[in-house]
């Protein structure tokens, strides 16, 4: 072997070690966000299970059953507005008189819907930072497999 030839391979090695060591940060984090991924759905699904809501009976899915979910959560809030629908006379807490007596409750329900909508992002925030930290131990795992082929 020719000292070119030598010379030439060590940069190679080097660049091997380099692409796993890129893998096996990426492989890391990707573990760090499935599993900050899965902490955050179980905290807002036990969270949301904790105020002991259940799914009114009249709401078009899940009726009857306990919100801890997002499906559930999005039924709860689709049927809280359909309820002040029809408290506010179809106003809007904004639209309504200041002197309405159902203003109150018209402003009750949309905060209510907008906490459960807030639990519903949670948990496709959640969902996909689970699925990015999947995509990253594949990519990790991918480069430090390439790099032992190398």
């Amino acid at each position: 072997m020719s000292e070119t030839e030598s010379a030439g391979t060590r940069p190679a090695a080097r660049n091997d070690r380099a692409v796993r060591v890129v893998g096996i940060i990426v492989a890391v984090l990707g573990a760090v966000f499935l599993v900050a991924g899965i902490a955050t759905y179980v905290v807002v699904s036990s969270t949301l299970a904790d105020e002991k809501i259940t799914v009114s009976d009249d709401a078009a899915h899940f009726a009857g059953k306990d919100v801890k979910g997002p499906f559930t959560a999005y039924a709860q809030a689709d049927v809280i507005a359909q309820h002040a629908e029809e408290i506010g006379g179809g106003k809007t807490y904004s639209e309504l008189p200041q002197d309405d007596p159902n203003r109150q409750t018209v402003m009750t329900a949309s905060f209510l819907r907008a906490s459960l909508f807030t639990s519903v992002v949670a948990f496709g925030v959640a969902a996909f930072v689970s699925v990015v930290g999947v995509l990253l131990i594949l990519l990790g795992w991918a480069l430090t497999r390439l790099a032992r082929t190398a």
